[in-house]
C-alpha cells in the first residue's frame, strides 16, 4: 500500500505528462509544504523559472494573498495567460483560492 505522498507524486506525474509551459503560456506550478505555499511560473521549453513567490502559512487567506502577489509579478513580466499545474493536490481549499485569486488579478488560468 502506498502512502499519501507517493500517491500525490503519481498523480503529479500523470498531470505533467499532459501539460507543459511555453513562452506564450507558461506553467503556474503550486507546491504545498507543511508550513507554506509556494508558486512558480515556469517556461518548460527553456527550463527557466520566470516568477516565483511563497508565503508562510497554507490557509485560504495566505493563498489569496499569494495569488495576488504572483499575479502582480506576472503582469510586470507581461504574462497574461498560464497553464495551472496543481501538482497532484486536490483542487479545493487553498489551491482553489490561489487559482481564483490569480484569476481576479487579471491572469487567465
Amino acid at each position: 500500500m502506498k502512502n499519501k505522498n507517493e500517491m500525490r507524486l503519481k498523480r503529479k506525474l500523470s498531470i505533467r505528462r499532459r501539460l507543459s509551459g511555453t513562452a506564450e503560456r507558461p506553467r503556474l506550478a503550486v507546491f504545498r509544504s507543511n508550513t507554506r505555499l509556494s508558486v512558480q511560473i515556469v517556461n518548460d521549453d527553456k527550463a527557466v523559472t520566470i516568477v516565483s513567490a511563497w508565503t508562510k502559512g497554507k490557509n485560504i487567506a495566505a493563498a489569496v494573498a499569494l495569488g495576488r502577489t504572483i499575479a502582480e509579478k506576472a503582469k510586470a513580466k507581461k504574462i497574461t495567460t498560464v497553464v495551472f499545474d496543481r501538482s497532484g493536490y486536490r483542487y479545493h481549499g487553498a489551491v482553489k483560492a490561489l487559482a481564483d485569486s490569480v484569476r481576479e488579478g487579471g491572469i487567465q488560468v
